[in-house]
């Protein structure tokens, strides 16, 4: 019977599991989404949701709590400076769970675990981003375009002139004559 065992243990010793939910909550505040399996996602929600719920103080006791969970001192100060003003407003449920299905390999169930309201945001700058690539790509594709025409310009109003001067780089750089007339 499991009558009050509470959470899962992963397959791990409970300093590994703590280590795997550490770096799991790391990743997670870092990069706003993760792909992980189902059990551990359900672990991460978890761990992670308290964290955050502790960063809405934003006291320095918050911060050295939080930092002996999330060892990465950037993670920390992006928690309390970008995601915590974002989603901080809500009363929980900071996390959300989707299931992908079964991973190729050992049929395990997989699942993204991604930060609620940040990805919304986050997809709109991503949009964003996109927009000023494509126009920037666009715009070194006009400007590589314009010098294709250039040069094109160039060639077919001296067709002649453009042959004779290569030519006579040739033999002037090899140092003969210009003309066979010369040579003799």
């Amino acid at each position: 019977m499991r009558h009050r065992v509470k959470g899962r243990n992963l397959s791990r010793t409970a300093s590994h599991r703590k280590a795997t939910l550490r770096a799991l909550a790391t990743s997670l505040l870092k990069h706003k989404k993760i792909k992980t399996t189902v059990a551990k996602a359900k672990e991460l929600r978890v761990f992670v949701e308290p964290i955050i719920t502790k960063a809405k103080e934003n006291s320095v006791h918050a911060r050295r709590l939080i930092a002996s969970d999330i060892q990465d001192k950037d993670v920390v100060k992006e928690l309390f400076n970008e995601i915590v003003p974002k989603i901080g407003d809500r009363p929980g449920g900071y996390t959300r769970i989707v299931k992908l299905g079964n991973r190729v390999g050992d049929a395990a169930d997989m699942a993204i675990i991604e930060l609620v309201d940040y990805n919304a945001l986050l997809a709109k700058k991503e949009k964003k981003e996109n927009v000023k690539k494509a126009k920037t790509k666009a715009a070194k594709a006009e400007v590589e375009d314009a010098k294709v025409i250039e040069e094109t310009a160039k060639t077919e109003m001296n067709p002649d002139n453009s042959q004779e001067t290569k030519a006579e780089d040739y033999s002037s750089a090899e140092g003969e004559a210009d003309t066979p007339a010369e040579k003799k």
